[in-house]
């Protein structure tokens, strides 16, 4: 049984799972679905088009599913799915989809902190840190497992690789291939995420494969397609290398994007 609070208002279209709470002075909307064991705090906002799994919590003052800030939105219906067991913060924004029938995504187990925004189109993998006040465009991707620190910015249609670390304040204006940390601004590659990474059980030689594949990409003082070429040669196939061989190979990848300040 759910527990709703005389004072906030549910419409009577919107579909609410079993075990929720929804607090005084929230706001939910026609065409909202909300899974089991969900947790509705004071003035959240889901407005139409949210799809929202279990055992998610959404704190004070956080809108979902809101209308796209773009113009060629032109009022067409669209989503924001959300999986299971994220924590959303105060004041946070997610917009939905400026296409028909598109979507916003954000996993599982992901915690989005305090007046951050995620615009229309852009999707959030499993296990993702955001930071305060980080913004994220349209049709952005960041993958699984990595952590955006506070204040950082990630331009529109840029795709952020798993186990990435973005330091505090950077402009993400390419893409990032995955493992790597990176910081300054302009953006600058920073090394290899070892110590998250090895925290989540990867082993040694695997991270010292990941570094020297950087070191071809970033050190060599070469094209992309001949670091490539050498990371091909010198680094044993496998999972890693071949994520960061697909991802440099696939995404118009500019060295001169991040170049090392290590």
């Amino acid at each position: 049984m759910s527990n709703i609070s005389p004072n906030a208002f549910v419409h009577p279209e919107a579909k609410i799972g079993e075990d929720v709470t929804i607090e005084a002075f929230a706001y939910i909307d026609r065409n909202v679905e909300i899974g089991n064991g969900c947790h509705i705090h004071p003035h959240v906002s889901i407005l139409s088009g949210a799809r929202i799994g279990n055992n998610n919590s959404f704190y004070d003052g956080c809108i979902i599913a809101a209308t796209p800030q773009d113009f060629r939105w032109k009022g067409e219906d669209s989503f924001v799915v959300i999986g299971d067991n994220n924590t959303i913060r105060e004041h946070v924004i997610i917009n939905r989809s400026i296409y028909k029938e598109g979507k916003t995504s954000i996993g599982n187990e992901t915690f989005v902190m305090a007046q951050s925004h995620i615009s229309h189109d852009s999707e959030i993998g499993n296990s993702v840190v955001i930071g305060n006040s980080v913004k994220i465009a349209g049709s952005c991707k960041v993958s699984d497992n990595c952590i955006i620190s506070s204040a950082a910015l990630i331009h529109e249609k840029c795709e952020v690789g798993p186990w990435v670390l973005v330091k505090g304040g950077c402009r993400v204006n390419g893409h990032v291939p995955p493992f790597v940390i990176v910081a300054h601004n302009p953006i600058s590659y920073f090394g290899v995420n070892a110590f998250i990474m090895r925290r989540a059980g990867f082993k040694d030689e695997i991270i010292d494969d990941i570094a020297k594949c950087y070191r071809h990409i970033y050190q060599s003082s070469t094209s992309p397609f001949n670091a490539i070429l050498r990371v091909k040669a010198d680094v044993d196939q496998g999972t890693e290398r071949d994520a960061i061989v697909d991802f440099v190979e696939n995404h118009n990848f500019k060295i001169a994007a991040l170049t090392d300040k290590s």
